[in-house]
């Protein structure tokens, strides 16, 4: 009999200890280290059979330059939007993980495509958190097919792989995989320990058989996904979907993708139907008001592939208190804190016993640098109380020394700029296109100095 052993693992990062301790040092959070027994790595059996073949069947060494270099056939979800995420469709053998906050529409996104998908290749859905009864309302109440799809309620992996033997679908979903259990770890159904050990038994299945796993994962207070760090390692493209109760639009974003980009974005909207891709995102975060108003700038941000045109706001005000205060929604809170040092120093603008409030609207966050120079000219048009020309279009990197830095593809921003009537764009010198687009003004700027000059001028 397999002997079992202790160990002390934190239910927050996953880090493993000898002996019980009050704070992770690892994560630096209170009071998550939990005993968890479990068998021993040297244990044969089941759990040495497990993993054999962990990345697909055994194979002999081979030289690099005989693997086969045939493309892998895609599946289309039928959603132009979930393909752009997930690199153009689905592949065979692949896990893929999707987080998200409780109610954002992880199971109804993942319902919606697997109810299509069935019709044409044979599909189940494992669900272990809600009934059967329940899924089935809800696609009703979305109109979904649902004469393919086959359904079973199991939280034992041994069961679901004894089924998914059986039924032999090409596309598998389980919802979700912090409700799993494996029979021979002792831990509670959640733990780090059930949750690395289930899907590591769920993905060397689908390695192995060929088959589409989808995992259902819930999220942390800080929006990061659950469970071990091992886990996003295990699988090989992670997506999380993103979006406040209060509004009607969702963000699909890659977050790791082995079979496309990384930090793509689909954008959904939150009808009584379902979710329903937007196919063209700029036209939605571009819904302002018909005066100008301060403090409000169009900049070209770059997601995954394609280029994105999102409204910037800023608020500048004098602080109360003697305390001025910077927040910065869907922007790094840091980036702003340097950036309003860059200002003071090289553009001239005092703002320390100001209150300064940024956001992106829509809810989009933005994690690239071009947002620099929008940033700064929002909180200039709003310090200076002086309305930005509806018809112009900002994006560069700002550097420490006051430096306007270019960022890639430039021309393509532009063109995305001057499809939606933009007129006039702000951009770094090195951006600026060698031949004129049609119906654009490109002005271009190397300066922080310049650029402010360039915005007093319009």
């Amino acid at each position: 009999m397999a002997k079992a052993k202790t160990a002390y693992v934190c239910t927050e990062c996953g880090a493993d200890y000898s002996k019980w301790q009050g704070q992770c040092t690892a994560c630096q959070t209170w009071n998550t280290v939990s005993e968890v027994r479990g068998v021993s790595g040297n244990a044969k059996g089941a759990r040495g059979v497990r993993f054999e073949g962990f990345a697909g069947s055994l194979s002999a060494v081979q030289s690099l330059d005989d693997v086969s270099l045939a493309e892998q056939e895609r599946i289309s979800t039928g959603m132009q939007e979930f393909d752009r995420v997930l690199g153009g469709g689905l592949v065979e053998g692949s896990a893929v993980l999707m987080g998200g906050h409780p109610g954002a529409g992880k199971s109804t996104l993942l319902l919606q495509a697997v109810c299509h998908l069935a019709a044409s290749v044979p599909a189940l859905y494992v669900t272990g958190e809600e009934s059967l009864q329940q899924v089935a309302m809800r696609a009703k109440r979305l109109g979904l097919p649902t004469k393919d799809l086959k359904m079973l309620s199991e939280t034992s992996v041994e069961r679901l792989i004894q089924v998914a033997e059986a039924e032999k679908p090409r596309i598998l979903v389980v919802d979700s995989i912090q409700v799993m259990h494996v029979a021979d770890t002792e831990s509670a159904p959640g733990s780090v320990s059930q949750v690395r050990e289930s899907a590591a038994y769920l993905t060397r299945f689908a390695k192995q058989t060929g088959t589409i796993l989808f995992l259902v994962g819930h999220v942390t207070k800080d929006g990061s996904l659950a469970g071990p760090k091992v886990l996003e390692h295990m699988i090989d493209c992670s997506i999380l979907l993103e979006g406040s109760s209060d509004s009607r639009y969702r963000t699909l974003r890659g977050i790791k993708n082995r079979f496309g980009a990384v930090n793509e974005l689909g954008v959904f909207a939150m009808l009584e139907q379902g979710l329903k891709e937007v196919k063209n995102p700029s036209a939605i975060f571009l819904n302002r008001g018909e005066e100008a108003a301060p403090g409000s700038v169009v900049m070209v941000v770059w997601e995954g592939t394609r280029p994105m045109l999102v409204e910037i706001q800023a608020l500048v005000d004098m602080a109360q208190g003697g305390y001025p205060r910077r927040v910065a929604v869907g922007l790094d809170q840091n980036r702003l804190a340097m950036l309003l040092a860059v200002l003071h120093r090289h553009g001239g603008l005092h703002v320390s016993d100001q209150d300064v409030f940024v956001n992106v609207v829509g809810g989009v966050k933005v994690n690239e640098t071009s947002a620099d120079l929008a940033l700064l000219a929002a909180i200039v048009s709003s310090f200076r109380d002086r309305a930005l020309p509806q018809d112009l279009v900002i994006f560069g990197e700002v550097g420490l020394s006051g430096e306007i830095r270019p960022v890639p593809s430039g021309q393509e921003r532009i063109n995305e700029a001057a499809k939606h009537g933009f007129t006039r764009a702000l951009v770094p010198k090195a951006n600026a296109p060698r031949k004129a687009t049609a119906g654009m003004k490109v002005i271009p700027v190397t300066k922080l100095s310049e650029a402010i000059t360039a915005l007093e001028e319009l």
